[in-house]
């Protein structure tokens, strides 16, 4: 058996540089010139490297980088595995969107997978294919349903064990993005991982390009040039472990308590990096993502199927496909 994380979703390219052939790293944070104004910097969160790129003053910057290591490290502390805050209002405000989700994809998207998570080795990196016993009894503890809201505290039945991984990484995005605004930062980018949102304009004063990592291959599938907008991918490349020449991924059917099938990779780009999150999950459990994509008409996914072909759902965006990508 082997286990393996893949690289992260995503790049930014600035436009002299970009070609098939001639890719940069967000996290090289590489430039065509120097761009005054400009101001870049890596944190360590989330166990993954988070990029920002932020335009403004010296000081401006540096306070405002300051305070996204705070809205950082509160998202790890309230939405880590660990975490035991059940009242708090963030956890609040983000049980209810991702309860909304929930019911919207009728149960796809579901934060009560963790005890699938622990189940399947994922926590603990103790990679295994459960029985079927123990995934019978492990789905008895799965469905948002059994979580109730009393006096503003959530109530977890014992047993049950929420998995805030498919969502609370792009709330944080977004905390972020409302926190780098409220301290003047009129362009920038965030790349949590993934996770991103950007605004404005990019160092050349054009929409930002961002590259599609290739599910299967070395290399980008294509590039979304946008501005004020947020992104997110779910992918069977993240996080996934091999038995038997099978692969088994962190992307839990609720219903099945399997890894779910038929999806290498699912990228929606729409206004909140934290929907975007979660819609991703969904889509990559639901076999037809149309229904669930007509409740948010201002999000629109792209999808690779487990052959490799490319589809779009929803509300379109601009992408141009890199012509050596399979």
């Amino acid at each position: 058996m082997k286990a393996k994380r893949g690289p992260a979703p995503f790049s930014f390219f600035l436009p002299c540089l970009f070609s098939a052939s001639t890719i940069l790293s967000v996290l090289l944070f590489a430039a065509c010139r120097p761009h005054s104004g400009w101001h870049e910097v890596s944190l360590l969160y989330f166990d993954t490297i988070c990029d920002l790129k932020l335009y403004g003053q010296p000081e401006e910057c540096r306070v405002a980088t300051e305070k996204v290591r705070e809205v950082f490290s509160r998202t790890e502390a309230l939405f880590s595995p660990q975490a035991s805050d059940l009242h708090s209002p963030e956890v609040l405000e983000l049980y209810q969107t991702a309860k909304k989700v929930y019911l919207d994809s009728g149960g796809a998207f579901d934060i009560t997978v963790g005890v699938l998570t622990d189940l399947w080795g994922f926590s603990s990196q103790t990679y295994r294919v459960p029985k079927p016993s123990e995934l019978r009894q492990a789905l008895m503890m799965v469905g948002l349903e059994k979580i109730t809201e009393h006096q503003g505290e959530l109530i977890i039945p014992a047993g049950v064990k929420l998995d805030w991984g498919g969502i609370a990484k792009g709330w944080g995005v977004d905390k972020a993005f409302s926190a780098l605004q409220k301290q003047g930062i009129k362009s920038g980018f965030i790349n949590a991982g993934g996770d991103l949102r950007c605004w404005g304009q990019n160092p050349e004063r054009r929409a930002w390009r961002i590259g599609l990592k290739h599910p299967r291959q070395p290399g980008f599938l294509g590039v979304l040039e946008l501005a004020d907008t947020a992104v997110a991918t779910s992918g069977d490349y993240q996080r996934y472990f091999e038995v038997d020449g099978v692969r088994y991924h962190h992307i839990f059917d609720p219903k099945t308590g399997f890894p779910a099938q038929g999806k290498q990779s699912v990228t929606v780009i729409g206004p909140e990096a934290a929907i975007c999150d979660a819609l991703a999950t969904a889509i990559f459990v639901l076999d037809d993502a149309t229904p669930l994509l007509r409740l948010y008409p201002d999000y629109g996914a792209i999808v690779v199927n487990s052959e490799g072909a490319l589809s779009f759902v929803g509300k379109t965006f601009p992408f141009s496909l890199i012509a050596d990508s399979r």
